[in-house]
């Protein structure tokens, strides 16, 4: 679960850390309270949205009147704000974050995060925070800095030392990122948090170490102890077939190809959208259904991903294991006649009564007429998918 920055931010200073100070504003009319609140002559207008990149899409304006922070307002607020993490269809801007302005001196970049392949939790670093970190990391690797902690110490001074004089602070800044980076590693612990991300984390011209902003993930199994955060999630940035599919229990990312995909397990999902980009084809989406599931599930799933218009054929790939071919198959054909599909849905199958499951589909495509293709072959099932949505467009 994703916070908006100004939540993210109330966390922080909820910890002890000192952040701009800002004024959240849902309608243009209350950029006059915002301003006479804040004071100065210059402020940032900031959509609240849960992605990144919101600085290069317009999503960030600097507003040096109240006519420029209105008109910014109006722009922003009720629009749909897409920038490269939610292309194509984005996600719509109800707040605006109002920030006082600060003078920058430096702009850094420091995360947290679990790295998955070390098996700890790692901080990461770097001298060229800002827009284009990304670019950074891909371009010039060398100026990624990380410092990976022993779950038994925890985060120890030398580590956030070493970040500090590979970022190049000096003097009194250095025991300031120390504390800084220690308060941070201890609100990612207690707020069971996925990702903690300060970009930029900024230097003022006074030598003063703060987050300009702030992005924070929430680990989905620990909300249940996350009461507070959960309560302000904002369901209006969720995808609403991603809503649909977390109250019925299936695992679904919405994706930007016209090929849905339905499987039983992650690691196979992602096998899956691989050999569809491998033949040339696009995923629509993830879709685990999980290994118990049922004809109520398969059912389910045909409708989610039948809810994206850019969906034009399905790829179904079921190892049945836990689930035997022959349920799995039954409920495919049942959802086809009770859903109403009507574009190429190719089935492959293997597992447990594999034969009996193939059977029921080809009785199924010969007596009922159901578009159903039916592929032994993973390979040959995802170049089928591919070549049946081009049919399609």
């Amino acid at each position: 679960m994703n916070l908006h920055e100004f939540q993210a931010k109330a966390v922080l200073r909820d910890y002890g850390i000192v952040t701009p100070r800002g004024v959240v504003i849902t309608a243009a009319d209350q950029c006059a309270v915002a301003v006479s609140e804040l004071g100065g002559d210059a402020w940032v207008a900031k959509a609240q949205i849960h992605a990144g990149g919101r600085g290069k899409a317009g999503g960030v304006k600097l507003c040096r009147s109240l006519d420029e922070l209105s008109a910014a307002a109006n722009a922003l607020l009720g629009s749909r704000l897409t920038t490269y993490q939610n292309a194509p269809d984005g996600q719509p801007v109800n707040q605006l974050l109002i920030e006082e302005t600060l003078p920058i001196a430096r702009e850094l970049y420091l995360s947290i995060t679990v790295d998955r392949a070390a098996e700890k939790i790692g901080l990461v670093a770097s001298a060229s925070g800002g827009m284009d970190i990304e670019e950074v990391a891909r371009s010039e690797p060398e100026k990624i800095l990380k410092e990976w902690v022993n779950p038994v110490t925890g985060l120890m001074d030398y580590q956030g030392r070493n970040l500090a004089f590979g970022l190049g602070l000096a003097g009194g800044q250095i025991g300031a990122f120390v504390t800084l980076v220690k308060t941070l590693y201890r609100v990612f612990l207690e707020k069971d948090l996925a990702l903690l991300e300060i970009n930029p984390l900024i230097v003022t011209s006074d030598g003063q170490i703060m987050p300009l902003d702030c992005k924070m993930g929430v680990e989905d199994n620990a909300l249940y102890r996350q009461k507070v955060l959960a309560e302000i999630s904002d369901e209006t940035q969720i995808d609403p077939k991603e809503a649909e599919a977390h109250a019925h229990d299936v695992n679904y990312i919405a994706l930007n190809g016209n090929i849905g995909c339905m499987v039983n397990g992650a690691g196979l999902a992602m096998a899956t959208m691989d050999l569809i980009k491998l033949s040339g084809g696009m995923p629509a989406n993830f879709l685990d259904v999980g290994g118990g599931a049922t004809a109520a599930t398969v059912s389910q799933a045909f409708k989610i991903i039948l809810s994206d218009p850019n969906v034009k054929a399905i790829l179904i790939n079921i190892f049945g294991g836990i689930m035997r071919c022959d349920i799995i198959a039954q409920g495919v054909i049942d959802a086809v006649k009770d859903v109403g599909v009507t574009i190429p849905v190719v089935v492959r199958l293997e597992g447990t009564n594999v034969e009996l499951g193939r059977k029921m589909l080809a009785d199924a495509v010969a007596e009922l007429g159901l578009p159903i293709i039916a592929s032994n072959d993973l390979d040959e099932a995802a170049r089928q998918a591919v070549a049946a949505a081009g049919e399609q467009t």
